[in-house]
């Protein structure tokens, strides 16, 4: 498969344009699950990819307003690359979403893409989940309040924990989305901000708050008190170490999920995350 097979078109891309400011992008990330959004330039030889702004930029830039300030320079394909050198592009430079440029903007290609590709069988792949999961497993108490998982996640810099009942044994999992799902946003009577107030108020702030490895641009947000259990996933899809890496992806694409907990009986031995099954492609 090439790229072109997999990517999503120019048309189906949400972008924003240059010149632009910092709200364009702010509005997006706030109302889609998106962590960047491409920068484009409309020209007279077409619509010109100029960058990637993302999550991450904004809150190490916030006082900067003007998109061309905030644009990375990621990296970029074509619609000819074969997939398996899009895969390890996203895997050796942690890029989830690769803009696909030739001459102009054609679109963008994204790790679940080519999950999607694995899944169906489209790109064949050989062994099992063993080869590429991870023994290091981030985990929280499922009595821990969900504003403290929340700050685990973040700084573990993953986007789950897997939830540990009082025997340690896993009782459920709780993701990014979980935790964007139940935060209340409030409106305050100022514009976003481009700094943080009240530093006593630890789970909510003026600005831009972190949540997990991403972040969720907002005003103030705030993350409700309960336990972790009242919010994880209590029905956790698993596999085996002898599942195999499509078998692996299609529990991925059915379950709308980027990690499965990696099972020898009951006892939690791995984590395999969406990434990880790319590697499949090219080793």
């Amino acid at each position: 498969m090439n790229v072109a097979d997999a990517m999503t078109a120019r048309e189906d891309v949400v972008t924003v344009e240059l010149p632009g400011t910092r709200s364009d992008v702010l509005e997006y990330l706030q109302e889609r699950s998106f962590s960047s959004v491409p920068v484009v330039k409309e020209t007279d030889d077409g619509l010109e990819y100029r960058g990637l702004v993302s999550r991450d930029v904004l809150i190490e830039q916030p006082d900067e307003d003007q998109l061309v300030m905030l644009m990375d320079d990621v990296p970029t394909t074509t619609a000819e690359t074969a997939l398996e050198d899009v895969a390890r592009t996203m895997v050796e430079e942690g890029a989830r979403r690769v803009p696909v440029v030739d001459g102009e903007f054609e679109g963008i290609v994204t790790v679940t893409d080519v999950i999607h590709a694995i899944a169906a069988g489209d790109q064949e792949t050989d062994g099992a989940v063993d080869e590429h999961a991870s023994t290091d497993v981030n985990t929280s108490y499922e009595g821990a309040p969900l504003p403290v998982a929340e700050r685990e996640l973040y700084y573990a810099n993953v986007p789950y924990t897997v939830a540990l009942d009082d025997e340690g044994q896993m009782n459920g999992v709780l993701t990014e989305v979980d935790i964007i799902d139940v935060a209340r946003i409030v409106e305050g009577e100022e514009e976003t901000g481009n700094n943080f107030p009240d530093q006593d108020s630890q789970w909510s702030w003026e600005g831009i708050k972190g949540v997990g490895s991403r972040y969720l641009p907002t005003r103030d947000i705030e993350i409700p008190n309960g336990p972790v259990s009242e919010f994880m996933t209590d029905d956790v899809v698993t596999v085996s170490a002898q599942t195999s890496i499509q078998d692996a992806a299609q529990k991925m694409i059915t379950n709308d999920i980027e990690q499965i907990p990696m099972v020898t009986g009951e006892q939690l031995v791995g984590i395999v995350c969406d990434v990880d099954l790319l590697e499949a492609l090219y080793e």
